[in-house]
């Protein structure tokens, strides 16, 4: 079993920054890929970044490219998404979630994962 908690989200005005953590626990050695996901009330829950935990491999959804960054401290168990440069319309609950997927660099569709954590709430201000 692996459990996943969220947190770091909060209230923060356009233009600011905030870091979502993600830590991990039960049988981390299980676990390869790790991704963030976000949705907002209404609507589908959508791709934000992924990575492995070992390597260098990463991937991020185009709305995000420039502005969050993801990043792990693999002796913290711990994954990390940085959002700068916030607008309004990211304002969502946003996820972390983790599988194996083998050898398998990415995993963009949410349905797929198998570990989820329970959501940390970003609300951006106008």
């Amino acid at each position: 079993q692996v459990q996943l908690v969220e947190s770091g989200g909060g209230l923060v005005q356009a233009g600011g920054s905030l870091r979502l953590s993600c830590a991990a626990s039960g049988s981390i050695s299980s676990i390869n890929v790790v991704g963030w996901f976000r949705q907002a009330p209404g609507q589908e829950r959508e791709f934000v970044a992924a990575f492995r935990w070992s390597g260098t491999s990463t991937y991020y959804a185009d709305s995000m490219k420039g502005r969050f960054t993801i990043s792990r401290n693999n002796q913290k168990n711990t994954a990390y998404l940085q959002m700068n440069s916030l607008k309004p319309e990211d304002t969502a609950v946003y996820y972390c979630a983790a599988d194996n997927f083998g050898t398998r660099r990415v995993e963009v569709r949410a349905s797929e994962y198998l570990y989820w954590g329970q959501g940390t709430q970003v609300t951006v201000s106008s």
